[in-house]
């Protein structure tokens, strides 16, 4: 005869981001009692953290190119994108009292523009289901038997015997808001395949003089298109003391570091006046000068600003191409210059300072939810993944998305590890 043990089956999950909320709200739902294990004081830092600018949810454009936007990962998370898809994140944060709008540019956001009203009703939703919390626990590995080992503040071992155990613990950025990268080591102790942790979206350090730099940090360039091969992507970039960061930088991270880990550095074009052509540019700096300083007849003539001026000074032209005064070149090869900047970019900023990384556990580990074939019982999602996407929105979604398919994937798993027979 079969029979059910009569109390609700254990789940746990290790890390308090989104994806591990997200399993939780949904192994809850299906009638696990769930803790929730956090090395940090609170949960959701790094959530909270990317609301102080208006929190992007996800995106509204079609789903197709939405998922594309995945590049090789796109195959592996389409199912995940596909069970949660933007618009069950968009119905899920109205049913936490949050409404969305979608802005001119395709992205989603609360309209309230914030993380705060919408974690917090997410916390009480998450008591009111019976979720535990217990912040201040780190995960340090597995036993010899393959479960969860925690220790609490004061480093004492905490019981964390469960039927199903969600691991959520972030990928290598922004470690002070809780994602080190510390599980890596021991996952791998465990045979499991870790791609190795690297920045996405973003700076890159450029060798600027130090007049440059100290004028110059904190100053953007806008509007600009930049130009690796035959990627190009208009927005803004922002000069720092190191070199230079901003949304259009962060489009084109993954490109920008795989050219520098394979050739050591790469040169990035800028065009400064990306609205005009290099025809126009050519006969209005064709002007008499009347006396202006280069300064002033560039910024009259061309519509530069101080920072693009003094970018052109910085920046030294590739060997293949001749020296270039900016006060006597011949207006031909002055707006040429101006359309095509270079800047030669030798490394990235540290993964610390990055908003995402990129790497993690290989898909070829995980079944279909999201459950690693050498630990069964134990699933990952977020960005422990191996995957990447630009900001936009996509960080987001495909961690709402991994952390509901790991959630109900380990529900599955507990509930059917329930029946036992006499």
């Amino acid at each position: 005869m079969t029979r059910l043990k009569p109390e609700k089956p254990r789940a746990i999950v290790i890390g308090a981001g989104p994806a591990g909320l997200m399993a939780a709200e949904r192994m809850a739902a299906a009638g696990l009692r769930v803790t929730v294990f956090d090395r940090m004081p609170s949960p959701a830092r790094k959530f909270l953290m990317a609301g102080r600018g208006g929190l992007n949810l996800t995106h509204g454009e079609n789903f197709g190119i939405f998922v594309g936007r995945y590049a090789e990962a796109a195959t592996a998370l389409a199912p995940m994108l596909d069970q949660f898809p933007p618009e069950a994140l968009r119905a899920w944060s109205a049913e936490l009292g949050e409404d969305t709008f979608k802005g001119s540019s395709g992205r989603v956001f609360p309209r309230s523009f914030k993380a705060s009203p919408l974690l917090r009703a997410w916390l009480r939703r998450l008591d009111a289901a019976g979720v535990e919390f217990k912040m201040r626990h780190a995960f340090k590995g597995f036993s010899p038997e393959g479960a969860a080992v925690i220790h609490d503040a004061d480093g004492k071992v905490v019981e964390t015997e469960a039927r199903a155990c969600v691991l959520a613990l972030g990928g290598a950025s922004w470690p002070r808001l809780g994602s080190d990268g510390g599980w890596v080591n021991a996952l791998q102790a465990q045979g499991v395949d870790v791609r190795p942790l690297r920045p996405s979206n973003c700076g890159f350090e450029a060798r600027w003089s130090d007049i440059f730099a100290s004028r110059f940090a904190g100053t953007p360039l806008k509007p600009v298109t930049l130009s690796l091969g035959d990627e190009h992507v208009r927005g803004e970039a922002m000069v720092t003391a190191h070199g230079l960061e901003g949304g259009a930088v962060y489009a084109m991270s993954a490109r920008l570091r795989e050219t520098i880990a394979a050739q050591g550095s790469c040169v990035l074009n800028i065009d400064l006046r990306p609205d005009v052509s290099t025809e126009v540019l050519a006969e209005r700096l064709a002007r008499p000068r009347a006396g202006q300083s280069t300064s002033t007849f560039l910024r009259k003539a061309a519509g530069l600003q101080p920072v693009g001026v003094a970018l052109l000074r910085e920046t030294e032209p590739e060997k293949t191409r001749p020296t270039l005064s900016l006060a006597t070149a011949d207006p031909r090869a002055l707006a040429e210059r101006i359309k095509q900047v270079p800047v030669r970019l030798h490394a990235t900023r540290p993964i610390d300072r990055a908003i995402s990384s990129a790497g993690g556990v290989a898909w070829s580990e995980c079944d279909a939810g999201l459950m690693l074939t050498r630990l069964p019982g134990v699933f990952v999602c977020g960005e422990m993944l191996d995957w990447e996407a630009p900001t936009g929105g996509y960080l987001l979604q495909a961690c709402f998305a991994t952390g509901y398919v790991a959630g109900g994937a380990a529900a599955e798993w507990a509930m059917r590890e329930r029946v036992v027979t006499d």
